[in-house]
């Protein structure tokens, strides 16, 4: 007898929530090249949700410090950011910072690699 096909249902419920908070210091020119961006010394990558938020974070990041936009996108809540590696760094901690304090997320850990 053969047995019935399970089904698998997922939901995606967005939480209030900043999930990634990463700098790749000095990263390999070939990251640039499969991101389609422009060199620099740091990449900073972040991960919000609700995705709208990766507006505000580039917002927030590009005031705070001297870096650019490498890639955002409102869709899945990615943003990547590029400048050097101060820069990159002060720009998430900002972005920490204003989610947390102002519109009460959970934060991530900046992390390095």
């Amino acid at each position: 007898m053969e047995q019935p096909k399970q089904r698998v249902i997922q939901e995606y419920v967005p939480g209030k929530q900043l999930t990634l908070a990463h700098v790749i210091a000095n990263p390999d020119q070939v990251l640039y090249t499969k991101l389609g961006i422009e060199n620099a010394n740091a990449l900073g990558i972040l991960t919000l949700t609700p995705t709208e938020t990766a507006i505000i974070a580039a917002d927030i990041a590009t005031k705070a410090a001297n870096v650019d936009i490498g890639y955002l996108d409102r869709f899945t809540g990615s943003l990547v950011i590029v400048g050097d590696v101060s820069a990159v760094e002060m720009a998430i901690e900002a972005v920490n910072s204003f989610l947390h304090e102002k519109l009460q997320f959970s934060i991530a850990p900046l992390t390095r690699s």
